[in-house]
């Protein structure tokens, strides 16, 4: 679990102790929605808040020898150690050997395990269908003198290329195209290469999937989308069982200072609350609507890793206890989608997914990823399920003329 906020933690790693045994069992045994409602809330204390709001320093007082857990504000931070622990004992409930550091955003998070685990000589395994920034990831990476081989997400194909990695990268479901790999099989592969494992959890949410579980030693992720769903603030973290290798990502988070601001790690505890509520209600619409798009004929590629009959199903079905609210699909043409984005009255064509409002976009318009002009990654939000799949299936229609 991450660190507690309160107590003597002593030492020079600042707000770092481990969380209370009677914490741990609570985070271990509850359901979801339970968990995510009482996730990293201190112990009551009569006339204080349930949870403390955001403690705004750059620094503390520091009589006499630095040590204990706040010092300085890049290092630790109050609101951030309740908002490690919340996440700790959503991706990694029970365990009492992870370790979570948030960040400002989810590409400081990434660039955070990527840069602090590999040096000049190492060898990275990336997927080629995954976030749109790993591109420029890799180029970073390859300035550095780190070899990087990609492969895709579907059928587990990284296994080709991980002979003498130090480190696998996984995206699953992968984004826009939501394919699967098997987890376990590829971190126990990786792990025999002797190879570091980091899972990209940012679009199953730890509540569709926990990383850490199925042999990974990272679990990385953008608060920034269903984690916190609200679409207003920027965030990312890493959770990682190597005492070792969080260290380093510690280190580097410190170098870099790509600290989140306490407000934003405020809201963020704040959201994940309702993480469970949204999750369920997002997860249910988007398999209605994926369900509702399978039957109109101009409805191509069609993707949702919780119908019966998507490619990646069995094995999502293996490992994840949601499948997300994000469904993806093709039109016929770049103008047929940009008719349809226009005719969307409840979906906000708009970029990124998660949030409580549902978004849309044509991905193609970024240019960075290998789909067809027409394809359309769809983020089902929490309006009430019949309102949007009506207004789905009339912009369908209306964008035919």
């Amino acid at each position: 679990m991450s660190e507690s906020a309160t107590g003597d933690q002593g030492g020079s790693t600042g707000g770092t102790a481990r969380t209370s045994g009677d914490a741990a069992q609570v985070a271990a045994d509850a359901g979801d929605g339970t968990r995510a409602v009482r996730a990293g809330l201190p112990e009551p204390v009569k006339h204080e808040p349930t949870l403390p709001g955001p403690v705004f320093a750059a620094h503390f007082h520091l009589p006499g020898d630095p040590t204990g857990p706040y010092t300085y504000g890049r290092d630790e931070n109050p609101t951030w150690t309740l908002l490690e622990r919340a996440v700790g004992e959503l991706e990694a409930p029970g365990r009492d050997d992870a370790e979570t550091l948030v960040f400002a955003s989810g590409m400081a998070a990434t660039s955070a395990v990527l840069f602090s685990q590999l040096r000049a000589g190492d060898v990275c395994v990336l997927p080629d269908d995954g976030y749109q920034a790993l591109p420029l990831v890799r180029a970073q990476l390859e300035t550095y003198g780190i070899e990087v081989r990609t492969a895709p997400t579907r059928g587990d194909a990284q296994l080709d290329v991980l002979d003498g990695a130090k480190l696998l990268w996984i995206e699953t479901p992968s984004n826009p195209g939501l394919d699967v790999c098997d987890i376990r099989r590829l971190a126990d592969a990786a792990h025999a290469r002797g190879a570091l494992v980091a899972v990209d959890n940012t679009l199953a949410t730890p509540l569709g999937q926990r990383p850490l579980e199925l042999g990974a030693d990272f679990a990385v992720a953008s608060g920034t989308k269903q984690l916190t769903g609200h679409g207003d603030i920027l965030l990312g973290y890493v959770v990682g069982r190597d005492a070792e290798a969080m260290a380093s990502v510690r280190r580097w988070r410190k170098i870099a200072g790509a600290i989140p601001g306490p407000m934003e790690a405020w809201l963020a505890h704040r959201s994940i609350a309702t993480l469970q509520l949204r999750v369920d209600r997002q997860g249910t619409t988007a398999l209605a609507v994926a369900e509702a798009l399978r039957a109109r004929p101009e409805v191509t590629g069609l993707r949702y890793p919780g119908l019966p009959d998507d490619p990646a199903h069995k094995i999502a079905a293996q490992q994840m206890r949601r499948f997300g609210c994000v469904v993806s699909f093709t039109l016929p043409t770049r103008e047929r989608a940009d008719r349809f984005l226009d005719a969307l009255r409840l979906v906000d064509d708009a970029t990124s997914f998660g949030g409580v409002r549902s978004t849309a976009e044509r991905r193609g318009r970024w240019g960075g990823d290998a789909v067809p002009e027409g394809f359309i990654r769809l983020s089902v939000g929490a309006e009430d399920p019949e309102d949007l799949m009506a207004d789905v299936l009339r912009a369908l229609d209306t964008s035919a003329a």
